[in-house]
């Protein structure tokens, strides 16, 4: 550039070449303004296995989020977590139906802000009232049903009754799976005996046990089904084994000699809710991932991949005839007017379960 160049034409140049000092903000020396990077993480207590991946991903992206699971492999355990740091750590929970009213009552899960989750009104009122406490402070996530599962190629006797679990054929000896939780063990003898799952009746629980023991000979372990190519009904390790209904489901669908049935006496019907915790300081996040989940489309991917029912009507559009029509997963009208729901027991009799449980499981070590 000469020196003798007017200075009017240097401006020009200037103001063509380079940008005006005022539109180059950042570019000058201002802090750029930064993008959002950071993700909140909600950290969910819930069952292995027992959230569609896809809808997590789904979610994650829309709502720039990290869902991290930490799961449980009884309600016992889930209990064992929550009481160890009394409720706080986790953001949200799936938790049964008969875990509402306590875990309320702990002030370990918060009430519902119902504004926030709108797609609720998509829920069957049936499920949303089927325990204490749950219209305010839970939401249903599935519902389903306890049944036996055998194997057809191993076992060719007739299984329709819950005798045929509780007092098995010979052939059976060591080879039946028996779900480790006093409810459904003791609830389902209890009914085997023509007797209700939420019985009081110290005579009753009597029998209720030595039914249990007599039947502890057969019994090769006391656990929950696995639902991959390890499990007992697949190795041939099991025969015959009490599941529920989805994990059976799930399991024809790996081992096409595997069968189901709910006995006819009827069974125990339960509801898996999904509450934020009381302590979460991202309960708008939290409301989101229910909302999220309850909407149909996500609903019905939820009981597809789960193989439950849906307590979500506006779902069942968007499922698959051969789903709805399964009866092992919606079992028929006369099965169901046999079947109960848990209800809250007294303490007493509560503790009773608790010991006659606890005295099946010592059998089991001693043998």
């Amino acid at each position: 550039m000469k020196t003798d160049m007017p200075v009017r034409r240097i401006l020009l140049f200037l103001l063509t070449v380079l940008p005006p000092v005022w539109l180059c903000g950042p570019v000058c020396g201002a802090e750029p303004k930064k993008e959002k990077t950071d993700r909140q993480t909600l950290v969910f207590l819930n069952w292995s296995e027992y959230l569609a991946p896809d809808l997590v991903k789904a979610f994650e992206r829309d709502f720039h989020a990290k869902v991290k699971e930490v799961f449980f492999e009884t309600n016992e355990m889930r209990d064992g977590k929550l009481a160890l740091t009394n409720g706080r750590g986790y953001d949200l929970v799936l938790i049964s139906g008969l875990a509402v009213e306590p875990y309320a009552g702990r002030r370990w899960i918060c009430p519902l802000n119902i504004a926030q989750i709108p797609n609720i009104r998509h829920i069957a009122s049936r499920w949303r009232s089927a325990f204490p406490g749950a219209q305010q402070y839970a939401v249903p996530y599935t519902w389903g049903t306890l049944g036996i599962a055998w194997r057809r190629d191993l076992f060719a006797g007739n299984v329709s009754r819950w005798k045929h679990l509780f007092a098995p054929a010979e052939s059976l000896r060591g080879k039946v799976m028996m779900i480790r939780d006093s409810n459904d063990s003791i609830g389902m003898a209890l009914k085997s005996l023509g007797y209700s799952v939420n019985s009081t009746d110290t005579g009753q629980l009597g029998e209720a046990e030595r039914l249990l023991l007599a039947q502890k000979p057969f019994v090769r372990e006391y656990s929950y089904i696995m639902l991959d190519r390890s499990s007992g009904l697949i190795t041939g390790d099991y025969h015959m084994a009490m599941v529920y209904n989805g994990d059976a489901v799930a399991l024809q669908h790996l081992h096409p000699q595997i069968a189901f049935t709910v006995p006819e006496e009827g069974t125990n019907i339960w509801v898996d809710y999904l509450a934020v915790m009381e302590s979460s300081d991202k309960k708008d996040l939290a409301h989101a991932f229910v909302n999220f989940l309850c909407k149909p489309e996500n609903a019905a991917r939820s009981a597809s991949f789960l193989h439950y029912a849906t307590p979500n009507t506006a779902a069942e559009k968007f499922l698959p005839p051969e789903h709805l029509s399964n009866p092992f997963i919606y079992p028929c009208p006369d099965i169901l007017s046999r079947s109960e729901f848990y209800t809250k027991l007294p303490p007493r009799i509560k503790k009773e379960r608790n010991e006659i449980f606890s005295r099946i499981l010592k059998q089991e070590k001693a043998q």
